[in-house]
């Protein structure tokens, strides 16, 4: 039931991504609703006829008050051995909660079919401001309900991020076990669907090779077993054991070909080739000098195909036959020994080197930071995907934006640039816009200078031959030369424009490109679009620039030097703003 509206929920749960139990919600809650208004109460006709556990249902405080002052024992359970306490949790009453507490309601009492605590209940429905409040009068989020599960076992069973986070942040240990010894990754990887929250729990470093007391199984094991894919695949990248034996003696490669799924076979028998090439004493030297090797490999492969095309031989077959072969050397060359990750065309010396290596802003936190904020932003009230990140576990500061690829924050993100094989953020986007520059002039300097090859060295023109006979002699002039006229061509096109969009971006709007690219898709389809100019980072042409640059412009502009790895709020920009404005 959606907190503070609406009738009460069902004690069993029933709307959850798993029932482990039937649905008996056909046997209460039966009561007509005849209107809802705006509040935290929903009202029935006569609010004074009800007895306490509805009024406790519909959150009716005031009917709860002279029922509890007439005499009536907070602490007693109704028929179905349920308390008031459990009623108010399940349908996140906060006020009842306190009032009860308060006349000396047990804030850990067993009840219901499933013999759980209040916090159990309001955990399956996913009231994370009730698991907070239950928390802080007392509760314990380790006791077993009758299915065995503990609070967080629960949470992850649910799928309740917010609410695993704040449990782990306050204390409770991610590697908790319930009555069969199942930790909550064990849970998760054999009941969950998708992605989530398997993902969500390997940030907290859980342990990967736990097993549970009656099977042995590992996390891994648990996975191959329910056929989860998606929990395997991150099992083995986070580096669950594959040795670890259960209690019949079988390894998961073993459990997995009895259970004769192909594709996790495939994906577990490739990941023990992946570890064994680890082992390797020559590869480890491959990865420790990869940029060497990809620096060595570009210029050999530009090299080569050159070369190619300009033998003296005439047959155009054989040159063919030696560029597909280079070609797919090169590329086996690639995937064996460099990887594909960093994979880029070797490109503009000192600036692509510092765009390739310089840190783009990631967001750096400590553990015990992530866990406090956590907790301030659940207590306020704002732990979700606008100001949480699930995936790295830090509270998001303003323009930043979660890479899947790099799997991190980034500060004023712009874009996953797949030349450099990172993130271009805060910290290198002004090498980014530097790099796109001269690699443009670079074009077109080669682009003078093979035209004035073609000029100076080919016995036709373009005047007295035509197009089609100037373009043949150009190609037997020099192949090797209208290859970099074609390379250069190439580079020099999405260079400049590139950089025109850029600096457009950047001097015109004060956006990023993942900032522009969000307005557009909103102001489609909104009925009040919003100006790309009229944002809070746009200061003006000239300031805008003194920002990105960070140059007094011989003292005409001050710089406002901003931290965007901890700017939070548009407090600070406001007031900046209107001081320019000024």
């Amino acid at each position: 039931m959606a907190a503070g509206g609406g009738g009460p929920a069902c004690k069993n749960h029933c709307h959850g991504p798993h029932q482990p139990h039937k649905c008996n919600c056909h046997r209460i809650h039966n009561d007509k609703v005849l209107s809802t208004l705006p509040g935290p109460y929903t009202f029935i006709e006569d609010p004074s006829t009800c007895d306490i556990v509805k009024a406790t249902q519909y959150g009716l405080l005031e009917r709860c008050k002279e029922l509890v002052e007439a005499g009536y024992d907070v602490r007693q359970p109704d028929k179905e051995n349920v308390t008031l306490l459990h009623w108010a949790a399940i349908n996140n009453r906060k006020e009842l909660v306190r009032f009860y507490i308060s006349k000396g309601a047990v804030v850990d009492q067993l009840g219901g079919d499933l013999n759980s605590t209040p916090l159990h209940w309001a955990i399956r429905q996913g009231h994370l401001p009730m698991v907070m409040l239950l928390l802080k009068c007392g509760a314990d989020p380790s006791l077993i309900d009758g299915e065995g599960f503990s609070s967080i076992h629960l949470a992850v069973l649910f799928q309740h991020m917010p609410i695993i986070a704040y449990l782990i942040s306050k204390g409770q240990n991610v590697d908790t076990t319930d009555f069969n010894g199942q930790t909550p990754l064990m849970i998760s990887a054999q009941k969950a669907i998708g992605l989530e929250p398997t993902r969500f729990l390997l940030k907290f470093n859980p342990s990967l090779n736990a097993v549970d007391n009656i099977q042995k199984n590992t996390a891994l094991h648990w996975a191959i077993t329910s056929g989860n894919i998606s929990a395997v695949d991150l099992l083995l990248e986070a580096g669950a054991s594959m040795d670890v034996k259960n209690v019949k003696g079988e390894t998961p490669l073993d459990l997995a070909r009895e259970t004769q799924n192909h594709f996790i076979v495939y994906m577990l028998t490739e990941e023990e080739r992946m570890r064994s090439r680890k082992n390797c004493r020559l590869l480890r030297i491959v990865e420790k000098y990869e940029l060497f090797l990809l620096l060595a490999s570009s210029l050999t492969l530009m090299w080569a195909i050159g070369y190619v095309m300009n033998l003296s031989s005439d047959s155009w077959l054989l040159k063919g036959c030696l560029l597909l072969f280079i070609l797919f050397g090169m590329t086996l060359f690639v995937r064996r020994c460099v990887g594909l990750r960093n994979l880029s065309i070797v490109g503009l010396f000192y600036y692509f080197y510092k765009t390739w290596r310089t840190d783009p802003g990631y967001i750096k936190t400590s553990e015990e930071e992530r866990k406090e904020n956590i907790v301030a932003l659940a207590e306020a009230g704002c732990l979700d995907s606008r100001t949480f990140c699930t995936s790295c576990l830090v509270k998001k500061p303003l323009r930043s934006m979660h890479c899947l690829a790099c799997d991190a924050c980034v500060a004023r993100y712009d874009q996953h640039s797949l030349w450099f094989g990172q993130c271009i953020g805060v910290g290198n986007h002004h090498y980014y816009i530097l790099f796109l520059f001269f690699l443009t002039m670079t074009g077109v300097w080669l682009l003078c200078g093979t035209l004035l090859y073609w000029s100076n060295h080919c016995a036709t023109s373009y005047r007295q031959d035509g197009a089609w006979t100037y373009f043949t002699q150009i190609v037997y002039c020099s192949p090797w030369v209208l290859y970099i006229f074609t390379l250069a061509c190439f580079h020099t096109l999405w260079a400049s424009l590139l950089l025109i969009i850029q600096l457009y971006q950047i001097t015109f709007l004060g956006l990023t490109s993942h900032e522009r690219m969000n307005l557009l898709i909103q102001n489609k389809s909104s009925k009040h679009p919003v100006s790309l100019r009229r944002t809070p980072y746009n200061l003006g042409c000239f300031q805008n620039l003194s920002d990105f640059f960070q140059c007094r412009c011989l003292g005409m502009f001050k710089p406002n030097v901003i931290d965007w790895t901890k700017q939070y709020n548009l407090f600070h920009l406001s007031k900046e703003k209107n001081l320019h404005s000024v």
